[in-house]
């Protein structure tokens, strides 16, 4: 989600469609601008260290677990939008460990991950976070940018059509959209993605430049 581009440029190629998306994803995210991780609430260790599991049916937290979660949560926000990733990472494990089911800091370890390149670990803590907020658009876009990053075009594509249906209004999910159709080869969803996007935020270079690009 096979590339239409030559294989010899495959690589060049990625690094120049991921980087700026990726980076603007974990920027704009961390920084408080444009997602809330506060709307990331559940219905019901180190950057080298796999997430931990995505909690079981007979997980049991306490009260007390997540009232601290939430505290370690709400330091780690603090802490990423001062830059101090890895500070925050700290503090997102530990609240993670509190507490499986904290949505939030599922999805603001996935970001620092992401940021450090370690999209495996990303996606796993991005998946958790969309399971416990399936209607959520903000997960799906995040996990959907570093399946960009690993090449994984049509699993990206698959997540941006659900997050575009989820929130339709969202300029980045569209501008993303087009740029996983085009690596695809399909210009004509990749134009209907980008015109989406300049017609919510008209300034967005990223989505003109692939407007053009696709002849849209």
């Amino acid at each position: 989600m096979a590339s239409p581009f030559p294989e010899r440029g495959l690589a060049r190629r990625r690094r120049t469609w991921q980087q700026p998306l990726a980076l603007a994803l974990t920027g704009i995210a961390l920084c408080g601008c444009s997602f809330d991780l506060g709307s990331l609430m559940p219905e019901k260790e180190k950057p080298q260290e796999a997430p931990k599991a995505a909690p079981t049916a007979e997980s049991a937290v306490s009260a007390g677990n997540v009232t601290e979660a939430q505290a370690h949560t709400a330091k780690a926000q603090s802490l990423a939008k001062s830059g101090e990733t890895a500070a925050a990472l700290d503090e997102f494990n530990r609240a993670v460990g509190l507490d499986p089911y904290n949505a939030q800091a599922l999805y603001g370890r996935a970001l620092i991950y992401q940021g450090n390149n370690q999209h495996d670990f990303a996606v796993a803590d991005f998946s958790a976070a969309s399971g416990l907020n399936p209607q959520k658009a903000e997960p799906l876009l995040g996990r959907a940018t570093s399946y960009l990053a690993l090449g994984k075009l049509k699993e990206a594509a698959a997540d941006l059509d659900e997050a575009s249906e989820a929130d339709p209004h969202n300029a980045q999910v569209w501008t993303a959209r087009g740029q996983a159709y085009e690596r695809l080869g399909d210009r004509a969803k990749a134009a209907a993605s980008y015109n989406k996007a300049v017609a919510l935020r008209p300034r967005d270079d990223a989505a003109r430049s692939g407007l053009t690009r696709v002849g849209g």
